[in-house]
């Protein structure tokens, strides 16, 4: 048994008959909807026609929602529903970040996820979802994929259907007969500042969607005349959750490196000072993590009762590990152990690789946020971390184990970390990208609302200014010291240029 859904768009009349039953059934607040119709107005006078597309979860077969929940408040009903269990929520919002298709909101109410479930309530005793059995037209037709004879079988044997983002690859179980481009894709039509019956709401909490009036991704004459604004789910928290992270989960590996190549001796208190740092980041990106959640109170069921294909527990349990080890590796510098300290250093920084780069996977599960998805980012988290490493050794106090010797580590570690930060986030905007979605954020990036900051502050500031400080006069340790403040200046750009740029591509 599998659900599906035929739209026809043939009969829609855009009455949104569907929205109001769906919400009246399932109690959905003001602000927020599991099922929408948008119109998009095409053509030019006096050949102009309307379209319409009624907008919902698709019940994937593959639901990149359901993977990514660190808790299995997401998960897949045997008969193919993708249902969601707001007991278990902490609200992370990573299931906002993978639907392709806008269909996950925050519930006002509850703070926590909630969508469509297909009316699971009446499909279990026989009856029709609430849309499909109040559709006037008939154009909303349910039913069991893998039952020859029902009405959605059939349709689908004689008909030609769509289906929304099919190079995602959720196998979505939403049809649409006769669907339109220009309604189905979402960077295709105009949206101006104004609805139908509306202004658009640009306000919504988090900023939503950005719409580019220079797109190179709009079609000719399709004007989006109704439409529901998205916020953007991630806030301030989550660019300086990476920032922060960068920078605790690689303070000990540029030491480590030189020492391994015989560039710097041992020495304990800058390890002890080191690790201290690398906790108090480590710390301090815990708790960008929690202050995001929409439900703090429930954070340790990441950890309690963890969903174990989510990089986000996964991700958990690696900062857990690596705190573990700072802190044997502080503590045992603090006793004066050297010996074992040398044990420690290589399985700490190891596992300080494994946190910066986790969220790369992490990202990778966003399916609706194809920027993030690069294959490049795994490296650049973790040149990233090593930036972050050398950029605080070249800062450290000789009081705090600071040395000129280190500094001149610092320096050269600085310039090569920075010219490959600098090459590898010109990849990941500037390469040909794969989607319409990971095209539209690097354009937000370079040539929208992110521009000014993305090239004074993360390529100029933070990338090109460092560089050529560091060849003229590595030697110094003012320029050296204010170079790495500079480098991690720019880091911090770019997170939030990366983060808020990518959730900011409309999905519907």
């Amino acid at each position: 048994m599998r659900y599906g859904v035929v739209i026809d768009n043939r009969k829609c009349i855009g009455c949104h008959a569907c929205t109001v039953a769906c919400k009246t059934e399932n109690r959905v607040p003001l602000g927020v909807n599991r099922t929408w119709v948008k119109y998009v107005e095409k053509g030019r006078f006096p050949h102009v026609r309307r379209v319409f597309q009624v907008t919902r979860c698709n019940h994937c077969e593959k639901p990149p929602c359901v993977e990514i929940c660190p808790v299995t408040a997401m998960y897949q009903r045997h008969d193919g529903i993708v249902d969601f269990n707001s007991l278990r929520c902490i609200g992370c919002k990573a299931c906002l970040q993978a639907c392709p298709y806008d269909a996950i909101y925050v519930d006002p109410a509850r703070n926590t996820a909630a969508k469509c479930h297909f009316c699971a309530h009446r499909t279990e005793v026989g009856l029709e979802p609430a849309c499909a059995a109040v559709c006037p037209e008939h154009a909303i037709i349910p039913g069991d994929l893998d039952q020859p004879d029902s009405e959605i079988a059939q349709l689908l044997a004689r008909e030609t259907v769509r289906v929304r983002k099919p190079e995602q690859g959720t196998k979505p179980k939403v049809f649409y007969i006769d669907g339109d481009q220009s309604a189905m894709d979402p960077t295709a039509a105009r949206h101006e500042a104004f609805y139908m019956w509306s202004q658009r709401n640009e306000k919504v909490s988090g900023g939503g969607a950005v719409y580019l009036p220079d797109s190179p991704y709009l079609e000719d004459n399709a004007l989006a005349a109704y439409d529901v604004s998205h916020a953007r789910p991630w806030g301030w928290q989550v660019p300086v959750y990476f920032w922060t992270k960068s920078i605790g989960s690689g303070l000990l590996a540029v030491p480590a490196i030189a020492m391994a190549l015989g560039w710097l001796p041992f020495d304990r208190l800058r390890g002890e000072v080191l690790s201290s740092l690398a906790l108090i980041f480590i710390a301090a990106t815990i708790v960008m993590l929690i202050s995001d959640l929409s439900r703090k109170g429930r954070f340790l069921g990441v950890l309690k009762t963890p969903q174990t294909r989510s990089w986000l527990s996964r991700g958990a349990f690696i900062l857990v590990i690596y705190s573990v080890l700072c802190g044997l590796f502080c503590l045992n510098g603090l006793a004066g152990y050297s010996g074992l300290s040398a044990v420690l250093l290589w399985p700490t920084v190891l596992a300080g690789i494994l946190a910066a780069g986790y969220t790369a996977f992490l990202f990778g599960q966003c399916a609706g946020r194809d920027l993030w998805r690069t294959h490049l980012l795994p490296l650049h988290m973790v040149v990233q971390a090593l930036l972050s490493s050398a950029a605080v050794l070249a800062l450290l106090p000789d009081a705090w184990g600071g040395t000129p010797q280190g500094r001149k580590v610092a320096a050269v570690a600085l310039s090569i970390c920075v010219l490959l930060h600098l090459l590898i986030l010109l990849g990941e905007v500037a390469m040909p990208h794969a989607t319409d979605n990971a095209g539209y954020a690097a354009r937000l990036i370079t040539h929208g609302p992110y521009r000014t900051l993305f090239w004074v502050g993360v390529v100029v500031l933070g990338g090109i200014l460092p560089a050529l400080l560091l060849l003229a006069g590595a030697s110094n340790s003012i320029i050296v010291g204010f170079s790495g403040l500079l480098a991690l200046a720019g880091l911090l750009a770019f997170e939030w240029c990366f983060v808020m740029a990518g959730q900011s591509v409309p999905n519907s």
